[in-house]
């Protein structure tokens, strides 16, 4: 139910499989299904969104894929029949959930579908406004409205030669509608896919709301909505305080500002910060030359970790007050214009971070975004490090104020070895295959790239690295929850151990299989069992979900994740004895086989061809089900014919299953193997829609 962005073979055979498998279904159901829309839904979910999962459907999702994505990417050929794809995707959610491959973290089947009923009512008229469409629907959909086959290549290249010598008539003013979405781009679909993040584990709401009171940065800003007030407090003309209000407050709120000689309220760079956070924060407004409390942050300010976490959210509006320039004798480092976008990055390289990030390579990786988004000049590299430490400066002065909030920690010490350089220099100056210079520089593989400033840095970076303690940086657990909240806000997946407690069995055990390394695995696990009370009842649950997947490789992923996570031998012990399970055996014998918990010589003739059956199930499954089987049956050579003789007369559980590959079977071994280099292509079941539409 998740594939990383590389892994397109992959995932286009799970889609396969489970579109076929869910118009089987349909059917069975009486549900509206389109074959081609549900793979372009999932498709949209893998390569448009975030976070890639299939199984988790949140309102924005709905929106997108149907007012959005499916109108500039499909394309409906005039005369045939309009596709359902409301009701197509109102069926892939019951099928999801039907099945136990709805993710847990996700809005229930109600909220899905509410959502979809929502949306449905403005599909249509989405359809039909041509300023969605994307270039290549525009040009297709003119070239149909004109009778141009579409289907024909050559019809459609000759409309294409036309279009391009003017000859062809086309509505120019939706076609610049089109242009300048792509242009600004507003029409750009979903989101770049994001590095998937480590599951973190964070004490109770409670706890870091007592932790928040402690921050002076809570007192502060409290103090200063509170000397606002309802009434207001006068400022001058340009917004700023009075000076006789601005010392006041730094006594009374402690900012350390100096006061002696000093005539304007600008030259109190604390306290003037502190006024322009509570700004952004919209806890205080300027209204007609005076300072006021907002009346609507009364809640927030009431709750010290809401605050601060609507404080830590303004850090991000603060790039004037923090990083601009305050005379004309002065300017603007480059991180001034990068901001947002580099404090946003930093922080999301430190979150799950299991070891606290060395100052050396968390500076060298944001020089890096200073090397890629600015042109810089042909200067010496003495001036361009001149310009590196300016911004070097800054980014210290951000970390001072999420340090003084309580958002990150510093201590000094050595760098964990994962942070050192890769030494490949024994591999000669040529970079490793089909990796950039920039990318192999942020990586410090040494040796590995000809410019001779790009390997002095490197050098450089490693002696300090190594030569003694640095400065280490990490988020702490306030800023841990706030860096967490903002990843889910945009779609980001950012799993927390203790999430899954009230999920189901099957839903645990597939987010443990998909996302969870072995630890995090353990400790959910455990958490999750401790709160059915009864362990043994809570194992046969976690067993029962295995025994019902329908799908023979997500049950083997589900009990491996399972054996795996339970402590001190109980999974191999649980293994041995769903040895003697009917419907477990061949997961557990193939996952004690995995393991190198059990040889071929301790398995009976009845296993083995237990094991046989259920690995030529799953290799079935992992080539897209029925339609893409048989280019995997016959490579497996001459002997699969002897194989498939040998299992179908096998004890094996999954009976509809083995029927399928009785077929498959027969099919395989009455046609000619394909030749070599033929592409494969996974044919359609009957009556699935075989309508083509361009995109």
């Amino acid at each position: 139910m998740r594939f990383e962005p590389e892994a397109e073979e992959e995932f286009e055979a799970a889609s396969g499989l489970l579109v076929d498998r869910l118009f089987r279904w349909a059917g069975d159901q009486g549900l509206p299904m389109d074959g081609f829309t549900a793979e372009a839904v999932l498709g949209y979910r893998h390569r448009e969104t975030a976070d890639g999962r299939l199984g988790l459907w949140e309102q924005r999702h709905v929106e997108e894929v149907l007012l959005s994505w499916i109108p500039r990417n499909v394309t409906e050929i005039p005369e045939e029949e309009r596709v359902d794809a409301p009701g197509t995707l109102r069926t892939l959610l019951r099928y999801l959930h039907t099945e136990r491959l709805a993710d847990p973290r996700g809005p229930s089947l109600q909220e899905s579908l509410a959502a979809v009923d929502k949306v449905a009512e403005q599909y249509p008229a989405a359809m039909a406004d041509r300023t969605r469409w994307g270039l290549a629907k525009f040009w297709t959909m003119t070239a149909a409205e004109q009778g141009v086959d579409i289907r024909d290549g050559a019809a459609l290249q000759r409309f294409a030669d036309r279009a391009r010598r003017g000859e062809a008539a086309y509505d120019e003013q939706v076609l610049g509608a089109i242009m300048e979405q792509r242009l600004t781009g507003r029409a750009a679909s979903g989101s770049e896919r994001a590095e998937p993040q480590l599951p973190v584990a964070l004490p109770a709401d409670d706890e870091l709301r007592r932790r928040a009171e402690a921050s002076k940065t809570v007192e502060q800003l409290r103090g200063l909505t509170a000397w606002a007030g309802q009434d207001g407090r006068p400022v001058t003309a340009t917004g700023r305080l009075r000076m006789a209000d601005a010392r006041e407050l730094v006594d009374a709120l402690g900012t350390g500002d100096r006061t002696d000689g000093v005539r304007s309220s600008a030259d109190l760079p604390r306290l003037g910060l502190l006024v322009e956070w509570a700004k952004k924060a919209r806890l205080v407004r300027v209204v007609k030359g005076r300072l006021y409390a907002v009346a609507k942050a009364r809640p927030v300010l009431a709750d010290p970790l809401q605050l601060w976490l609507c404080a830590f959210d303004a850090c991000f509006e603060l790039r004037q007050p923090l990083l601009g320039a305050r005379s004309g004798w002065h300017v603007e480092s480059m991180l001034f214009d990068v901001y947002e976008d580099v404090l946003g990055d930093v922080l999301n390289t430190l979150y799950s971070l299991p070891y606290p990030m060395p100052w050396p390579r968390l500076r060298d990786t944001v020089r890096l975004v200073y090397r890629t988004s600015f042109q810089l000049d042909g200067g010496s590299d003495l001036r361009h490090r001149t310009w590196f430490e300016h911004a070097d400066r800054d980014l210290r002065t951000v970390f001072d104020l999420l340090d003084g909030m309580g958002a990150i920690e510093r201590k000094r010490g050595m760098a964990d070895p994962v942070f050192l350089d890769v030494d490949l220099a024994d591999a000669g100056p040529e970079l490793p295959a089909g990796m950039p210079p920039e990318l192999a520089e942020l990586l410090g593989v040494a040796g590995a790239t000809p410019d001779p400033m790009a390997r002095e840095r490197a050098d450089r970076r490693r002696e300090e690295l190594t030569g003694g303690p640095v400065e280490l940086i990490r988020l702490t657990e306030l800023g841990t929850r706030a860096v967490r909240q903002r990843l889910l806000a945009v779609g980001r997946d950012a799993p927390l151990i203790g999430e899954l407690a009230q999920a189901s069995a099957a839903g645990l055990l597939g987010v443990l299989a998909e996302e969870y390394p072995p630890d995090a695995a353990q400790a959910e696990l455990a958490g999750w069992i401790a709160a059915r009370g009864e362990r043994e009842a809570a194992l046969r649950q976690l067993t029962d979900a295995v025994r019902v997947m329908a799908f023979r490789t997500r049950a083997q992923a589900m009990l491996g994740v399972l054996s795996a996570a339970l402590p001190d031998g109980e999974g191999e012990r649980l293994l041995r004895m769903l040895r003697r399970d009917p419907q477990l055996a061949p997961l557990a014998l193939n996952t004690l086989a995995q393991h190198e918990l059990l040889s071929p010589e301790d398995m009976t003739d009845t296993e083995h061809l237990l094991v046989l059956a259920e690995n030529l199930l799953q290799l079935v499954e992992l080539a897209g089900g029925s339609g893409g089987a048989e280019e995997a049956l016959r490579a497996q050579g001459p002997e699969i014919r002897d194989a498939i003789a040998a299992v179908l007369d096998s004890e094996h559980p999954d009976r509809a299953g083995m029927e399928e590959l009785g077929r498959l079977a027969a099919e395989v071994l009455r046609a000619p193997a394909a030749r070599p280099g033929r592409a494969h292509k996974r044919s359609r079941p009957a009556g699935r829609s075989g309508r083509k539409r361009r995109r």
